[in-house]
């Protein structure tokens, strides 16, 4: 049984661990004729790359993607694309410590007891750094957007980090790019910064919360009951490791809202239909609505840390550990463009979904 793959026609396997040669993934479906080459996807992976700042991992990997096949003259060929990064600055002695004993947290004791053995060496499979792979999948699905539908866009940020969230009346697009955290407001960035780096000096870690928005998708993707847009997005963004939490639109803010509330209300625009608000995340009934598609996705506080925690070892017995090595002290930084590339792998597939069963464009006509 193979459960690496994600996707119905745009079918991405992720293969590699952590402190292996290489990692990488396996794209079956991408159309032919879409323009990409390596520098392209570098990009994507360049914004996820460990070793950047103070405020993440001090793993220094240049994480360069190699396009091994399906791709020919700068075109997809409509074959298998064969995506591999190297694997540069592995510490597998680091982990040394830990090989006996489960980290509290951490997926170790659920790998021992289902297969009878792990790879303790940064956790192998269980690894975020298996998360390369999916953006690299994920910048060839930006590529195939670009071709199919060039009006798509797609945009993640951090909303939280612990105990501080950003202040919406100071959201900033054009301010996410420019700080280490991804957030959208420049001024708040120090905060964050100092925030965080209490937390690594107290040997800590943090939790997180990260949206995705995909501007001008298109209405009409996703299907009735079990093909549904946000059941795949939701399914996407819960399969990034130590994401815990996935939202769609309100989420679950709409518990504690009333019908008068919640309803986006629906008018006839010079181009459609145009709603008053979007508590919705942009989906009705699964199909998306033409608005902003909104997802958020919540990630634990990364479980390697050096503050003792109480345990066991393999013989059952007790013990303390504590994890040394380089880890991130919020994962939710690098999570950003992880989130981004699982939007774009689930809109892209949708997309060929939808023009595999209607062709182009929503078939319904209003006005």
């Amino acid at each position: 049984m193979s459960l690496n793959s994600f996707g119905h026609l745009y079918r991405v396997t992720t293969w590699g661990e952590s402190h292996g040669p290489a990692l990488g993934a396996t794209v079956d479906g991408c159309p032919p004729g879409v323009p990409v080459d390596e520098a392209f996807l570098q990009q994507w992976l360049d914004k996820r790359r460990p070793g950047q700042n103070k405020n993440m991992t001090q793993r220094n990997e240049p994480d360069a993607v190699q396009i091994l096949s399906g791709v020919f003259n700068g075109l997809t060929t409509g074959t298998p694309v064969q995506l591999m990064i190297e694997n540069t600055d592995q510490r597998s002695r680091d982990y040394g410590d830990i090989e006996q004993t489960f980290r509290p947290g951490h997926a170790d004791i659920t790998y021992h007891l289902k297969y009878g053995l792990r790879d303790y060496r940064g956790g192998g499979r269980s690894s975020a750094r298996e998360t390369a792979a999916r953006v690299a999948a994920g910048g060839l699905a930006r590529a195939a957007l670009n071709a199919l539908a060039p009006g798509i866009e797609i945009k993640g940020y951090m909303t939280r980090m612990g105990e501080i969230e950003i202040d919406r009346s100071r959201f900033d697009w054009n301010a996410i790019d420019g700080n280490d955290f991804w957030i959208p407001d420049a001024d708040a960035a120090p905060a964050w910064e100092a925030y965080l780096q209490k937390m690594r000096k107290d040997h800590n870690s943090v939790g997180a919360e990260i949206e995705v928005v995909a501007r001008n998708v298109p209405a009409g993707l996703g299907a009735p009951v079990y093909g549904k847009l946000d059941t795949d997005l939701a399914a996407a963004m819960m399969s990034i490791n130590a994401v815990k939490g996935v939202e769609v639109g309100e989420g679950m803010a709409a518990a504690r809202l009333m019908g008068t509330e919640n309803a986006d209300e629906i008018f006839m625009g010079p181009n459609g239909p145009e709603y008053s608000s979007n508590h919705s995340g942009g989906i009705l009934g699964g199909i998306s609505t033409g608005q902003d598609v909104v997802v958020r996705f919540a990630v634990k506080p990364t479980s390697s840390i050096l503050t003792p925690r109480k345990s066991i070892r393999m013989d059952g017995s007790p013990t303390e550990v504590v994890t040394k090595g380089r880890h991130d002290p919020c994962v939710g930084i690098r999570a950003v463009p992880v989130g981004e590339a699982m939007m774009a792998c689930v809109i892209l597939d949708h997309l060929l979904l939808h023009r595999g069963q209607v062709g182009d464009g929503p078939r319904g006509v209003i006005g």
